[in-house]
């Protein structure tokens, strides 16, 4: 019930604590994939251990203990590295003490499931809902912090923006934040990133400023370079590809309000 989780919840961690350590993992994302993969592959051979151990040809219980196993194990390590990323990202260094809170919440876990206080069917029903939803909710929050720790928002867009058209981008943590980029993706991928940063919040200003406009009464005028805009920042996301979208999007505004501003601006 407590030890055994302890022991297997280290061992799971050692990879993922090497891939961090030697900066191999680049984003929140990778540690989810890089930490479900080493869960579900300690389930594989702890599993194949068992089978061959009991000797017990019920497929109803080897689905159960295959299903049960594989997502415990593997959302147990995804929530330590997502964590243990999230962590290093805002102390900026990969010490021991890092990643212990994830260790501790994939023991929490671990030692609950061990427990069997439902039935194994439930158990396992329990577990593929819930440990998927656990993963969400720390990935949410951690990129709700890295955005807090960025001092990302629209109340500070027009002053990023002026920092990129200035070339003081470094003197912010925005710029710092892309400046470690640099180990992940070629140079010309990072100016890339910041040119669509720039663009994004050139549209998301001006829709802001059109809907102040109309509040007070006023007509916007057209602007005729919006569309040159879009086509623009289209190029630059197909340029930066889906890695470098989710590299950059703590920086993004993407509520459901700032969309339908940036599609107001493209429909003017």
């Amino acid at each position: 019930h407590y030890i055994s989780p302890l022991i297997e919840e280290s061992l799971k961690a050692i990879f993922p604590i090497y891939l961090l350590k030697s900066k191999k993992i680049g984003f929140m994302v990778d540690g989810a994939i890089f930490g479900f993969a080493v869960g579900a592959g300690f389930a594989l051979i702890e599993n194949i251990y068992y089978f061959s151990a009991l000797h017990d040809q019920n497929i109803y219980l080897w689905i159960i203990r295959g299903f049960g196993t594989a997502v415990m194990h593997g959302g147990t390590t995804a929530v330590l590295t997502i964590l243990s990323k999230y962590l290093s990202e805002r102390s900026k260094n990969e010490k021991i003490f890092i990643f212990v809170p994830g260790l501790i919440i994939a023991y929490m876990i671990h030692s609950f499931f061990n427990h069997f206080f439902f039935p194994p069917f439930i158990t396992t029903l329990l577990q593929i809902t819930s440990l998927p939803l656990i993963m969400i909710f720390i990935f949410s929050q951690s990129e709700k912090g890295l955005r807090e720790w960025l001092e990302t928002g629209f109340d500070t867009d027009m002053k990023l923006l002026e920092y990129i058209k200035s070339g003081n981008i470094k003197q912010t943590k925005v710029g710092e934040y892309l400046y470690s980029l640099k180990g992940q993706f070629p140079g010309e991928i990072v100016v890339d990133m910041l040119n669509y940063l720039r663009l994004h919040l050139e549209l998301a200003v001006r829709a802001k400023g059109i809907l102040l406009m109309q509040e007070a009464g006023f007509d916007a005028p057209v602007d005729p370079e919006i569309m040159a805009t879009f086509q623009e920042l289209k190029y630059l996301e197909k340029s930066i590809g889906k890695t470098g979208k989710l590299a950059i999007a703590p920086l993004i505004h993407t509520s459901s309000k700032d969309l339908w501003q940036l599609h107001m601006l493209k429909t003017e």
